[in-house]
């Protein structure tokens, strides 16, 4: 096998793996250093050069040998007559410059070069991978359905590069088939002893940011700013947005016209719930916005400590909590305040006004009142009925007045 045969080899081998010309030149140039190594052994190849030439697929190698009248290491001298063959002007002393025929390592020690090539070309293509990828982190990738296992999917690309899809990724009701076009953002990119592990998810909120993008081209103009994303995925989601143009409906372009654009993120998400909130730099408006779909009836708010207290109307309480308590997790991560939630008639139970600040009751009514030990409304409200009408001068009627009173007064 000549040089050129040698090359052309490694070239069809490097095209397979898309190895560039350069890279692939260094590795045959290493390699043939390391042939020469093994057959003259270490300490002797500084006389050695290497070079390739990939355009005309030629393998040069040179020996430098010292001229001399009495030869003693063959390795490092060659005498003046045989130097004379090489070159006519050579004198003693100097450098004689001898190529070396590629085919005296034999066909055996080229097989092994071989092999070793493989092995650096699997290297080289792995760290290529790794490059691309890393490159690519937290952006949406689209690959298909190659093998699927209980805790993971295998996903493949158009270059036969694997991807995996964990099942802590994946969106609940995800179902895939073999063969099946997936997407997701880059997770992350580890490079491992196997080469490059590259993890794709369909969970994670920047996939959900990712796909915002893609839809509504207000957003990758900049003109409509994410302020910050919370997810289940898979149940509900919230996203919080914000037009730097007055003219914009950051939320209308978020919908789109008759809600296309929404529609085809929830489509790709499985149905997710998407409350899309317009952002306010007024806690009492973003947390109000964000508790949506459910709508508080009074809010208290401490912003020093972060802190929110949203009371809704006894049949609402339900619907601000959400299914597994999504919609108050979700409305605490995107304002960033921790929210307690409470119903209209147990915080009015936990009120407590004192009777004689009340304004729309009679004196009359506050007496009857006080001389019974009820000094304020939280008392009168946590008594029963039954009690309270034990007190003299209170029928039925009159109860009732009272008590629509204090609820109207103090709501």
């Amino acid at each position: 096998m000549d040089s050129k045969q040698i090359v052309e080899a490694f070239k069809i081998l490097a095209k397979e793996k898309n190895i560039e010309k350069e890279n692939l030149s260094s590795i045959i140039e290493e390699l043939f250093t390391s042939l020469l190594m093994k057959k003259y052994g270490e300490e002797n190849i500084d006389n050695f050069s290497v070079i390739i030439n990939m355009d005309k697929g030629d393998v040069e190698i040179y020996h430098e040998k010292t001229v001399v009248d009495s030869v003693n290491d063959k390795l490092t001298e060659i005498s003046l007559k045989d130097a004379k063959k090489i070159d006519k002007t050579l004198e003693l002393d100097e450098l004689c410059i001898e190529v070396v025929d590629p085919s005296i390592f034999g066909r055996r020690l080229i097989n092994t070069a071989k092999q070793h090539l493989s092995q650096k070309i699997k290297d080289i293509e792995k760290q290529s991978i790794y490059e691309k990828f890393i490159t690519k982190s937290k952006e949406i990738y689209t690959g298909y359905v190659h093998q699927i296992q209980r805790d993971r999917i295998f996903i493949v690309d158009e270059d036969k590069i694997e991807l995996i899809l964990p099942k802590s990724e994946q969106i609940p009701s995800d179902r895939f088939r073999r063969g099946e076009q997936v997407r997701g953002i880059i997770k992350s990119v580890d490079y491992t002893i196997r080469g490059p592990e590259i993890i794709l998810s369909r969970s994670d909120n920047k996939f959900l940011e990712r796909l915002f993008e893609l839809e509504v081209p207000e957003i990758e103009d900049g003109i409509i700013e994410v302020k910050k994303i919370s997810r289940v995925p898979g149940d509900r989601s919230k996203i919080v947005v914000y037009s730097s143009d007055r003219r914009i409906d950051a939320v209308g372009a978020c919908v789109g016209m008759k809600g296309s654009r929404i529609q085809s993120i929830v489509r790709e998400l499985n149905g997710e719930k998407i409350d899309i909130i317009n952002w306010s730099d007024q806690p009492e408006i973003l947390i109000s916005r964000a508790l949506s779909p459910a709508k508080p009836i009074d809010l208290y708010i401490d912003e020093d400590k972060s802190y929110a207290l949203a009371v809704f109307d006894d049949d609402e309480i339900n619907r601000a909590i959400g299914k597994d308590g999504a919609n108050i997790r979700l409305t605490k991560s995107v304002t960033e305040f921790n929210i307690d939630v409470i119903k209209k008639s147990d915080y009015l139970k936990n009120k407590a006004v004192k009777i004689n600040d009340l304004t729309t009751l009679t004196d009359k009514h506050k007496t009857i009142l006080i001389d019974n030990g009820l000094e304020d409304t939280k008392q009168f409200l946590n008594a029963t009925k039954e009690d309270l009408l034990k007190f003299k001068g209170l029928g039925e009627k009159t109860l009732e007045k009272i008590n629509d009173s204090i609820i109207e007064e103090i709501s």
